[in-house]
């Protein structure tokens, strides 16, 4: 070997130290540095003309493990997942209240049963009563307040949507410039490790918003698509499209997340066709579109027909008592009904007068079966009329039941026949047109309707109703907006729900009770309806197609309730006695000292109720079923956020074993580099003495 080749392969043994000792003091630099890969310098053996010719240094390399990279985006989908979710059910959690607690709504439900019973006593007083009423007022505000502070959390779910939206966008935009800069890099020759990391970096932020698959490229790239395949990133850019929602209601049908090319500057494109709307999405996003779509709503839901229950048991106890004396005139609620319209009662009902002393002045008892299936609204007043002789008169005005005692200090009583009670939809005559009520609502008429297939619907030309049907993870499956166009009966209206896109998960039925049910296909099961918007009205009545069939929990008019204004300001108008039915006119019909009405409303507590697609069952069992659930979906939340943080945590523990920086392993590379660089430099000494030597024998 030439002197020039020794020097030659000592100065490529110097610089092959000097690469490699540059690359240990990057690792030792970047040790703290989170998602740094430590680097390292290949070398070869280099040739020349068939010869080894000292080494040669490629550029900087990443010391990294794809698999172990690709777990830690999974876990991190994962654990963004379960953040958001852990994060609002608490918020639910503590807003319904802890059960035992002195406020809360469990405390609310539980003070209701304990009153009613407190007025079962001997000495109830108009206290009792006061406390009843109040307590019943409270649980309706607190059903209130719960409903308007889980629409707060749906406003701010869907704000944490926008800023996830915008923020993963940003990030592919990132991501797009640094695939560009890395392709250039690998392409000319020179280290992308440092982009490859910053890229990696913002790959991880990325997949905990939105749980991604990732895909390495022969020129350097990666592309990016979502859990279930959608591209976000390849060849070309995507960016997410979030239309404004002008409203955040119990039912609103929020507009999808839709994809769209975009150029390296961010500014959309044509659709690509593909859309976000689900918790499939997986990560932060899809955490919060299960919130909005699903769990939220949901709850929503189940708080409604938790009202409808408790209003149901509530009045029904009401309509059965009376006050003493009884009170001049009985005031129904809009019941959605025209005078033209089937009345729909079997069995009776007593229909009586008294005096202020409680003394029967008169009576009658109307066999609604005798009058025939065909008897109308307006046939019934007509036979009351007739049979109260002039004591009382009975009107119907605008789908309002009113009757009014005649004479001073008399009053009006109605009571069910005790062999043959009067029946529509399960309540009689008095709850369902309202007329002694203690919980009203402007919204709904708070019964059934005990509409049957064949009775008009009355809604008017260019009315409508949108019905939305959504699938166990909150994704809108299909959508209606229905027109009654079909027909003028409701069992029209059922054959044009049973024509529709949603006809294909499920089938719509109308009730024995006048309710119309959805039931989905098997293979659809969870599958929910709701109705984010409902112009329809009944004759004019104020009644919409979604009150009237009580379609969802949310449409069932709590946002509007409360006790009857005139009961809450004076408990004394709260009925706790019974008309006595039987006795002959002139004598004692009702008593001072009867309480049989306030055992009514702790029997009715106690009892079960009819919640249609809910079941039968009393309302503080289902109000423990929804609070329990509740409890048990935000405990269950925080032990998945546990489990998805520890996964994390072993992933990138994993990750950073492989590829991370260990201080004592880069202190011994640097001392063999040292001793390389050392024995290198000592070669290149020893060469230039031998060429001294040379040249002065040539001299």
């Amino acid at each position: 070997m030439s002197l020039n080749e020794i020097m030659s392969a000592a100065i490529s043994g110097l610089a092959a130290s000097q690469a490699g000792l540059r690359s240990v003091s990057n690792n030792i630099a970047n040790v703290g540095t989170p998602g740094y890969a430590r680097q390292t310098v290949a070398q070869a053996t280099g040739v020349a003309a068939g010869l080894v010719n000292g080494v040669t240094v490629g550029e900087p390399a990443r010391i990294a493990d794809s698999f172990l990279e690709a777990t830690v985006y999974r876990r991190a989908g994962d654990i963004g997942s379960a953040t958001v979710t852990a994060a609002y059910l608490d918020r639910l959690q503590s807003l319904i209240g802890a059960p035992g607690a002195e406020y809360g709504l469990p405390a609310r439900l539980d003070a209701i049963a304990s009153s009613a019973v407190a007025m079962t006593g001997t000495q109830t007083s108009a206290q009792t009563a006061a406390g009843f009423t109040a307590d019943v007022q409270d649980a309706i505000t607190s059903i209130n307040q719960l409903g308007t502070d889980v629409a707060g959390l749906k406003s701010d779910v869907q704000s944490e949507v926008g800023q996830s939206v915008d923020r993963i966008n940003s990030l592919l935009v990132r991501i797009n410039d640094l695939n560009g800069s890395a392709a250039r890099l690998d392409g000319n020759g020179r280290s992308s490790a440092g982009v490859v990391d910053q890229r990696m970096s913002a790959i991880e932020e990325l997949s905990g918003l939105v749980k991604v698959t990732i895909r390495d490229q022969p020129d350097g790239r990666v592309s990016i698509d979502t859990a279930s395949g959608i591209p976000l990133l390849d060849n070309r850019l995507r960016q997410l499209v979030m239309p404004a929602s002008s409203s955040f209601g119990p039912q609103t049908n929020f507009p999808v997340i839709a994809l769209r090319f975009a150029d390296g500057g961010a500014t959309v494109g044509a659709a690509t066709g593909d859309v976000l709307d689900s918790a499939a999405v997986g990560g932060k996003l899809g955490g919060l579109l299960d919130l909005r779509d699903r769990a939220l709503p949901d709850f929503t839901e189940k708080l409604g027909v938790l009202f409808t229950g408790m209003s149901q048991t509530l009045n029904a106890a009401s309509n059965a008592a009376t006050t003493v004396p009884a009170p001049a005139q009985l005031l129904g609620r809009q019941s959605g009904l025209v005078g033209s319209d089937r009345l729909g009662f079997t069995g009776s009902a007593v229909f009586a007068v008294t005096s202020g002393k409680g003394a029967l002045i008169a009576s009658t008892t109307i066999d609604f079966s005798a009058l025939g299936p065909a008897t109308t609204v307006d046939a019934a007043v007509a036979a009351i009329n007739t049979g109260l002789g002039g004591a009382a008169t009975a009107s119907f005005t605008g789908g309002i039941l009113s009757i009014t005692a005649a004479g001073t200090g008399n009053g009006v009583v109605i009571a069910q026949d005790p062999t043959a009670p009067s029946d529509r939809a399960g309540v009689g005559l008095s709850h369902y047109f309202g007329m002694n009520d203690l919980i009203r609502s402007a919204d709904s008429p708070l019964v059934p309707s005990g509409f049957v297939p064949a009775d008009p619907h009355g809604f008017a030309t260019g009315e409508a109703a949108q019905i939305v049907l959504r699938d166990a993870s909150g994704r809108a499956m299909s959508s209606y907006t229905m027109t009654g166009s079909v027909g003028p009966t409701f069992g029209d209206l059922v054959t044009e729900l049973n024509a529709s896109p949603i006809a294909g998960f499920g089938s719509f039925a109308m009730d024995p009770k006048g309710r119309i049910q959805f039931s989905p296909k098997p293979n659809v099961g969870g599958a929910v309806l709701s109705v984010p918007s409902d112009t329809t009205d009944r004759f004019g009545s104020g009644r919409s197609f979604s009150s009237i069939v009580q379609l969802t929990g949310a449409s069932r008019g709590v946002a509007s309730a409360g006790v009857r204004p005139d009961i809450l300001a004076n408990a004394n108008k709260l009925g706790l006695a019974q008309l006595q039915t039987g006795v002959a006119v002139g004598a004692k019909a009702l008593g001072t000292g009867d309480v049989r009405g306030a055992t009514l409303y702790a029997d009715r507590l106690a009892g079960q109720v009819d919640l249609g697609k809910n079941g039968v069952t009393s309302t503080a069992a289902f109000a423990a079923h929804l609070l329990g659930n509740a409890g048990s979906a935000a405990a269950q939340a925080k032990s998945s956020l546990d489990d998805a943080t520890a996964r994390r945590d072993d992933a990138v523990n994993r990750r950073d074993s492989f590829s991370g920086v260990n201080i004592d392993e880069e202190l011994a590379q640097m001392v063999v580099l040292q001793n390389s660089y050392s024995a290198a430099a000592r070669v290149i000494s020893t060469a230039s003495q031998m060429y001294d030597t040379l040249i002065s024998m040539i001299r």
